[in-house]
């Protein structure tokens, strides 16, 4: 119990500002209805600059790190975009706005990628040799990286379903 307390207490406010900011975003998924292509973007925008830092700081500019957070996003993309496939994505084209059906998945998916980010980055913290060690590198940046990657593929999946209604140009008022 102490050591959970020691966890909770040395954890940066920011780091909770963002699960309960997550959770919210969930929970509204929840519910069919429109939003435009700026707040989905956010989801995976807020996973890219997290594993982007968290990758600069602690692999540097090491290209072999990169390049295993990257084949993690490929993959996470092709997952994300496939869980979006019996939705159904409909774009008002007077507002810019994407009509979706409601989704159950987000927010297990952002519970699940939350705690896995969160335990590597505490395993990290508490012993950086981590870092070295080649299966939990593997694990850490594919992982991260997949996760990431099913936000971006299901974003893809919504601007594809804006882009078949919308003529090239009209995008720019979706925001």
């Amino acid at each position: 119990m102490i050591m959970l307390q020691h966890l909770i207490s040395n954890t940066p406010v920011w780091v909770w500002a963002l699960l309960v900011f997550l959770v919210s975003r969930g929970i509204a998924a929840m519910k069919p209805g429109e939003t435009s292509l700026t707040k989905l973007a956010i989801v995976p925008a807020l996973f890219t600059a997290w594993g982007a830092w968290s990758l600069g700081h602690r692999f540097g500019g090491s290209w072999e790190a990169w390049a295993e957070w990257l084949v993690g996003i490929g993959a996470g993309m092709a997952l994300g975009w496939m869980l979006l496939r019996r939705a159904t994505l409909t774009l008002n084209a007077s507002t810019g706005k994407v009509w979706r059906s409601a989704d159950y998945s987000l927010l297990p998916l952002l519970l699940v990628t939350f705690a896995v980010k969160y335990g590597f980055e505490v395993a990290l913290s508490a012993s950086p040799s981590l870092s070295a060690d080649g299966s939990f590198r593997a694990a850490y940046l594919l992982l991260s990286g997949g996760f990431t990657g099913i936000f971006i593929g299901k974003y893809v999946r919504y601007l594809r379903a804006a882009r078949l209604v919308m003529p090239s140009g009209k995008l720019e008022a979706a925001g």
